[in-house]
């Protein structure tokens, strides 16, 4: 019991040093943040389900923050070097390169995906997932960044993105598009749903 509980008290801090890592950027670039708090650890492993393991091409992850959705990534079984972590906030992305030593972390703006990624990907990505907050955004510029993944995706593979609105973040009617959702996430709070995109 002791053993666990020391190792309970190791993990703790470094969750809790990642929370306020958050809050602290919230409140100097809120505009930029999708969220004051990482994700939880079920909707972060909701996310990573849905990312093909057994395929080679590389997995790029949006606004990856502290690397809540990373770690399930890779827990899942995603091999470090196929991750590409597309950051804005230049601290996150220093703590993203010191955590994942073999993932290529790009410091970049997820919403002019096209720039951010111009030389990176090697291959078609197998998967992109978002940790964006989209619902923020106005539609076109929403519309535009899953223009611009579908482009970085090879055929059929997902665009995965979580919101806290009941509504769909990206309307469910895009021609050639197919789109599947997860149950609702009651554990996370706020509590959250998992949105699929796949271009056919």
């Amino acid at each position: 019991m002791p053993l666990q509980s020391s190792a309970r008290a190791l993990k703790k801090p470094l969750r809790l040093d990642d929370e306020v890592r958050f809050l602290r950027s919230w409140i100097e670039k809120p505009l930029h943040m999708g969220a004051v708090m990482p994700s939880g650890r079920v909707l972060a492993r909701t996310m990573a389900q849905y990312v093909d393991i057994k395929s080679e091409g590389p997995v790029v992850e949006l606004g990856p923050g502290t690397g809540a959705i990373t770690n399930a990534l890779i827990e899942r079984g995603v091999d470090q070097k196929r991750l590409v972590l597309v950051e804005y906030n230049p601290s996150f992305c220093a703590l993203l390169r010191e955590r994942y030593p073999l993932a290529k972390v790009v410091q970049g703006d997820a919403y002019t995906l096209r720039d951010s990624l111009r030389n990176v990907l090697s291959a078609p990505a197998s998967a992109v997932v978002s940790g964006l907050p989209l619902v923020t955004k106005p539609m076109l510029t929403r519309l535009k960044l899953i223009r611009e993944a579908f482009v970085a995706l090879g055929p059929g593979a997902p665009f995965v993105q979580f919101t806290y609105s009941v509504a769909p973040p990206i309307p469910k009617s895009l021609p050639g598009v197919s789109t599947e959702a997860s149950e609702r996430i009651w554990m996370n709070l706020p509590p959250a749903r998992v949105w699929v995109y796949r271009k056919h």
